[in-house]
């Protein structure tokens, strides 16, 4: 989790005064994108993400950041450059929750690059692109999930990815299986209150079990 996604919980928790909003998960919903880039030999480069922050998660950040102080759900050319990286401030275990496998070994990307920010219709929006440390063998499937593991934060995938310098790709989204995820996360929940433990504070890593799978695969010469 970001600091700054700490620190927008902890706005929105004194916003709620006693809600039960911190015993439930998630607490963000992000609808995201995804592009997958091709270099000139074709060869799989680097993925650029999208992320579109929910309502009240934007408005408890913008409102932490002292923007849009009238509510009117954008900011002020002024106002533009403070939202610059709002999002990218990531701590020293947070891997940008965009993972990439192959044949069950999962693939480093590297940090962010090249984001954007920005401020539409009261969505917080960014985007950012991280490059392949470890190629993907084109000639073989490969998958990306963008997945927080703790669920603290919810991905859906809104629009079919984009392909870019190749044609003979295709991607392809898969659904979870939502019965199976959610009897699997009552057999954990029940297992930390069976022990005692904090649900909030030892939720299982279930977020994997929540995601949509992007499985790529391109044409192979004859």
């Amino acid at each position: 989790m970001t600091t700054i996604r700490k620190q927008a919980l902890a706005a929105g928790l004194v916003l709620c005064a006693g809600a039960q909003v911190a015993q439930s998960h998630p607490h963000i919903f992000v609808d995201a994108q995804l592009e997958v880039l091709f270099d000139a030999e074709g060869a799989p480069q680097a993925l650029r993400i999208f992320w579109t922050y929910d309502p009240f998660f934007s408005m408890l950040l913008v409102s932490d950041m002292g923007l849009d102080p009238d509510f009117s759900g954008t900011v002020t050319p002024d106002e533009q450059p403070l939202l610059d990286g709002f999002d990218m401030n990531w701590i020293p275990d947070y891997h940008g929750d965009t993972h990439v496998t192959q044949n069950g070994q999962s693939l480093p990307l590297s940090g962010p690059v090249e984001w954007t920010s920005d401020y539409v219709d009261g969505h917080l929006q960014s985007s950012h692109l991280r490059e392949f440390q470890q190629l993907p063998d084109p000639a073989a499937e490969w998958t990306v999930s963008i997945h927080d593991p703790s669920y603290y934060t919810s991905y859906t995938i809104t629009d079919m990815p984009q392909i870019t310098g190749r044609d003979d790709c295709s991607a392809r989204i898969f659904e979870p299986d939502w019965d199976a995820a959610g009897a699997q996360l009552d057999a954990a929940l029940d297992e930390v209150l069976a022990s005692g433990g904090d649900i909030e504070a030892e939720f299982p890593p279930v977020g994997a079990l929540f995601s949509e799978e992007v499985r790529i695969i391109c044409a192979q010469p004859s």
